[in-house]
This record gives C-alpha cells, structure tokens and sequence, in this order.
C-alpha cells in the first residue's frame, strides 16, 4: 500500500480540477485544449513567443513544440511569423481563434473556481489559496514559468 501524503492530495485535486477544466473547453468546442499542445497556449502572451523560447519555457524539444505548432496552426488556434527583431527565428502568437479560447479557458477557471469556493466557503477558499500561494513561493522551489507574474489568478 502506498504511504499517504499531501504530494497525493494535490496530485488528486490538480487532476479534478484539469478533469473539470478540460470537461468544460470541449463542450466550448475546444476539445484540442485536452491534448499536450493545447499546454502549449499558457506561454503564448499577447505580444506571442520566439518558437525557441516556447520549447524552453515548455521544457519540450524544439522537434515536439514545432509538431504541436503545426497542428495548433492547422487549426487556426495559432500563427507564426517572421521575428521582427531576428530575421532567423519565427514568432507564435495567438490567432482571434486562439484568443477566443483564451477567453473561454478564462471564463471556465472562473467557474470552476465558483464551484471550490461554494464547496470550501469564502474563508475555506482563501485559507487554500493562501496556503498554496506561500507553498509555490518557497525560494528553493525552480521558478515556475507557469504561474501568473501579475499575481492574478487564474
């Protein structure tokens, strides 16, 4: 039997929450978001991304990135172009497509974060956001691209 420990407890409540999160962009006709590449869109500022930069932050090959790339292309989520700044690299941004889906993940997390917060109580939700906050703000932990630099929520 496997030793119970908090490392479980998170691992179960990241996959509920995802479980919700992509349950609801596939009845938004987002289904792709379900798949790796769909990973790729929380890199991809307003501004976009050098491709290369993109497989780094990802921590995926540049050969895996540029598939996801041209599928995520193929379907209109995303574009590349030309780096205005090195004629050699290539830059991803987000399509009105891409952005759409953007909004909806938005609107999503909003809902799902509703649904804790009515399951937890206001003080129940800031107490595990508190919590959680501090946790990825421990120094010895790697910086985590991920995570919102503005400090809002997402």
């Amino acid at each position: 039997m496997l030793p119970d420990h908090i490392g479980w407890t998170l691992w179960k409540a990241t996959l509920a929450w995802r479980r919700d999160f992509v349950t609801a962009m596939a009845a938004a006709g987002h289904g792709w978001f379900a798949q790796a590449r769909g990973n790729l869109l929380v890199y991809i500022g307003p501004s976009g991304i050098r491709q290369g930069d993109l497989a780094e932050k990802a921590g995926l090959t540049k050969q895996a990135v540029q598939q996801f790339i041209d599928d995520l292309v193929q379907d209109g989520i995303v574009m590349r172009a030309q780096d205005d700044s090195d004629a050699r690299a290539r830059r991803v941004s987000l399509t009105p497509a891409g952005e759409a889906a953007m909004r909806d993940a938005d609107r999503i997390k909003v809902q799902i974060e509703g649904r804790w917060r009515d399951a937890l109580g206001d003080e129940g939700f800031e107490r595990l956001d508190s919590a959680l906050r501090q946790v990825i703000a421990l120094p010895d932990l790697p910086d985590l691209p991920i995570l919102p630099q503005s400090g809002k929520k997402d």
